[in-house]
């Protein structure tokens, strides 16, 4: 399932290319005819995220509320000015990474960034697939599939979604990191549970949830209860910077320059956005590396289960 920083660079991808656009708004898949209807010809005025929730704001008052669920992807395509990733979400299909169309910046031109699309645009293709929803502007189109959550709701309604969901590291309100901190220690619920409620923690799926317990050298099995309030602030904190990563370089990057080879890396298909990313198995400290020596102390790192969901740790550098 997409984590929290690929639905914030959604919220910024539409912001960047679709606000202030009248678009048209269909459901070529036919299993959202009347929520298209609803948003049809009426101009987007704003974009926002709260952990995994999106939310597309139009100006009659109503919004487009998604959540991708482990299934769900969009993609994007369009003009020489359309600026952004071809593909985020569906992770299964694209990994982490997000794709971004070589074939496109060709098109478009050396200045513009890959998945840009293409100079010459009379609109849309035909779509390709299921298409749940289909928004297209003046210089390009958004193809949602496969999402769990896709419905028109009032703000009233948005409110309450996000009333419901804990703090998103990504918004850090004033408030947010006190409330994390209340949540994580009034309960008897391992960390590694906690960091995986949305209602603790909005956003945080199963990659960060690894890293930030490694980085911080905290035993997943440790209680919350039992957790020191200055732990638990420290946790926060790195949550925050971690995630804040993410949607700057499109990816989960959890491991500093100096466990880098230093190669850089591009992936079949597809090239990553500037700035000399590190390769995938050189980007975690023990996620998916179970059986694999742990980069600071050697310990093999372990893999077990939790709530039905894969869970890595170093058994060395994690000790309570």
């Amino acid at each position: 399932m997409p984590e929290g920083h690929s639905v914030h660079r959604l919220a910024r991808q539409f912001g960047d290319v679709f606000t202030g656009e009248r678009l048209a708004v269909s459901s070529p898949q036919g299993r959202f005819v009347q929520g298209a209807a609803l948003l049809d010809g009426h101009v987007l005025t704003g974009s926002a995220a709260h952990g995994k929730h999106l939310f597309l704001a139009f100006e009659h008052g109503l919004l487009l509320h998604v959540h991708l669920g482990l299934y769900g992807a969009w993609d994007f395509g369009g003009d020489a000015t359309f600026r952004g990733a071809s593909s985020i979400g569906a992770p299964r299909r694209v990994g982490e990474r997000e794709v971004y169309s070589a074939a496109g910046a060709d098109a478009a031109g050396a200045d513009a960034p890959a998945g840009s699309g293409f100079d010459s645009y009379d609109g849309p293709p035909d779509p390709v697939g299921a298409v749940r929803v289909r928004l297209a502007g003046t210089h390009g189109w958004a193809d949602l599939r496969g999402a769990t959550t896709c419905e028109v709701i009032i703000e009233a309604e948005a409110e309450a979604v996000m009333a419901r969901l804990g703090p998103d590291p990504l918004r850090n309100r004033p408030s947010d990191r006190d409330a994390f901190v209340a949540g994580i220690l009034a309960r008897r619920t391992p960390l590694a549970a906690l960091l995986m409620d949305q209602k603790v923690i909005a956003g945080v799926g199963n990659v960060y949830r690894a890293e930030l317990l490694f980085r911080q050298r905290l035993d997943p099995w440790l209680t919350g209860k039992a957790l020191p309030a200055e732990a638990a602030e420290l946790l926060w904190d790195d949550t925050v910077a971690m995630m804040s990563d993410g949607v700057r370089d499109g990816r989960i990057i959890t491991t500093p320059p100096r466990y880098w080879g230093g190669t850089g890396w591009s992936g079949s298909g597809a090239t990553e956005p500037a700035g000399g990313l590190p390769a995938p198995e050189e980007s975690h400290f023990v996620y998916r590396r179970q059986g694999l020596d742990c980069r600071d102390c050697g310990t093999p790192v372990a893999l077990t289960e939790l709530g039905a969901r894969k869970l890595y740790w170093c058994p060395g550098c994690q000790r309570a």
